[in-house]
């Protein structure tokens, strides 16, 4: 009935408003998530598919062993129904955000699926993961090179700098645009092992896209701020919209102590999605400053594996980082509220943008 009442409205004339139409994206996808999120998760339970828990980690992590994870097809199933039902259907940059973002979300379901119902603790394995994972992400950079009008928005910028560092060739913008969405996809990734630590943050940057990517669809806003005008990028403020109604919604069951994980299939979907936003409107650098938190978790993962790898010490007493601070004594709830302040601050830091570039 909830969607029959959306898709009626979505046909009046005042739906044509974009942000009438990201507003009816939020409120679906968090009603929604909202709606079938206790149905999954008793299926889950169910079907016996719950989280393992590293024998290394913090042991306040134990009791958290058995609680039912791969929620994130909760997220991307209510993000798919409210972006489809609230986008332009002739826009591109939406659609191929929307497929990076399934695509990604069926490689974590693929390694969730081997690792927990086959009880397999490698997945799918590393390789076939980062080659999976490469192939999407460079379809996709491909696909938003070719729908691109070859201008500003295959540029690469730096914030606050009204012009262009460098013009972008078609290998340069797909290099970058594999190296920024798989990248924020394993962040995110890295990020999620407490709970809501991922969930928030992700709607946090989403809804700052949103907002940049509302400036980079309108040639006299993107003019009035220095930002970089890219045709057609507005209506991911709807896909973004989404995004944010979603999260919420599973934060509604992730928030401590969580009912329930996004698992691979959510937390790798997630980072795709932002990543493939970023690429879209030109603000890879700006995505590498609000998700901060993000950088950090896998800069931390990064310098653990490498300084043991050289020295055999470690840097931290546990990555990604996260762990670092709960074996420091920090109670997991005051970690992920720190880490959620930071990416408030960082997602602030980057919306100054707005305030013009020189």
């Amino acid at each position: 009935m909830f969607l029959l009442i959306m898709k009626a409205f979505a046909t009046t004339p005042v739906s044509g408003l974009l942000a009438w139409r990201a507003l009816g994206a939020f409120l679906t996808a968090f009603a929604l998530g909202v709606a079938v999120g206790p149905a999954m998760i008793r299926r889950l339970t169910a079907r016996l598919i719950g989280q393992t828990v590293r024998k290394d980690g913090p042991q306040s992590h134990y009791q958290k062993a058995g609680t039912p994870t791969m929620g994130g097809l909760l997220m991307l199933f209510a993000i798919a129904v409210s972006t489809v039902l609230w986008m332009r259907p002739d826009n591109r940059p939406t659609w191929i955000a929307l497929a990076t973002l399934l695509l990604f979300g069926a490689i974590g379901w693929a390694d969730d699926y081997v690792k927990l119902l086959h009880k397999n603790p490698r997945g799918i394995g590393a390789r076939a993961k980062f080659a999976s994972q490469t192939l999407v992400s460079v379809v996709a950079a491909a696909a938003v090179y070719m729908v691109a009008h070859k201008g500003p928005d295959t540029a690469f910028y730096l914030p606050w700098m009204a012009h262009p560092l460098i013009r972008l060739g078609a290998f340069s913008f797909v290099l970058l645009g594999f190296l920024v969405i798989t990248g924020a996809s394993n962040a995110v990734n890295l990020t999620d092992g407490l709970d809501g630590l991922a969930a928030f943050p992700t709607a946090l940057v989403a809804g700052a896209l949103g907002v940049l990517a509302y400036v980079a669809g309108s040639a006299h806003l993107a003019a009035q701020v220095g930002h970089p005008f890219v045709p057609g990028a507005r209506d991911l403020l709807v896909f973004c919209s989404a995004i944010i109604g979603a999260t919420l919604a599973f934060l509604w069951f992730n928030a401590y102590p969580a009912q329930v994980f996004m698992g691979d299939v959510g937390a790798l979907a997630l980072g795709a999605a932002l990543g493939i936003v970023a690429v879209v409107i030109r603000q890879e650098v700006l995505l590498f400053i609000m998700g901060g938190v993000f950088v950090a978790e896998t800069l931390s993962v990064m310098l653990q594996v490498g300084s043991f790898k050289l020295t055999g010490r470690r840097i931290f007493r546990m990555a990604p980082l996260h762990h670092h601070f709960e074996l420091k004594g920090w109670p997991e709830p005051r970690v992920i509220v720190r880490f959620w302040i930071a990416t408030i601050i960082l997602v602030l830091v980057g919306l100054s943008s707005l305030g013009g570039r020189s």
